[in-house]
């Protein structure tokens, strides 16, 4: 039912109108000083130095997927250790084909020299 809604269509405008609030303070009151080093870009304390568009390995984004992918993939161990007792046997034997079929895969990355960096790529 439409009238079900109104609760959360109360809430989404109270939400918008803090943020819209917020903001527009913020803009209003908020201190604005510009000066070079203020606008300069900042990264971990170093200063940024030559071309930004300079090439480097490929292997920076192999090792970035790769940790995305396990990371999910963990992710996925998380509701059967939830409901590890009501899963039983059925449950405990399709979690250690899966956890199988992940380390079959990391050993095959693994094998491939995709953690080795000074090879070339």
């Amino acid at each position: 039912m439409p009238q079900d809604y109104i609760p959360v269509l109360i809430q989404l405008i109270i939400a918008l109108g803090f943020i819209a609030t917020t903001i527009g303070l913020s803009h209003i009151i908020g201190a604005k000083h510009y000066s070079k080093a203020k606008l300069e870009n900042f990264e971990c304390g170093i200063e940024g130095l030559g071309n930004a568009r300079s090439p480097f390995s490929v292997k920076y984004f192999l090792i970035a997927i790769l940790f995305v992918l396990f990371d999910v993939e963990v992710i996925f161990m998380y509701p059967w250790a939830v409901n590890f007792q009501a899963l039983g046997k059925d449950g405990f034997l399709e979690m250690f084909l899966y956890i199988l079929l992940v380390l079959a895969g990391f050993i095959y990355i693994l094998l491939k020299g995709a953690f080795k960096w000074d090879k070339p790529s």
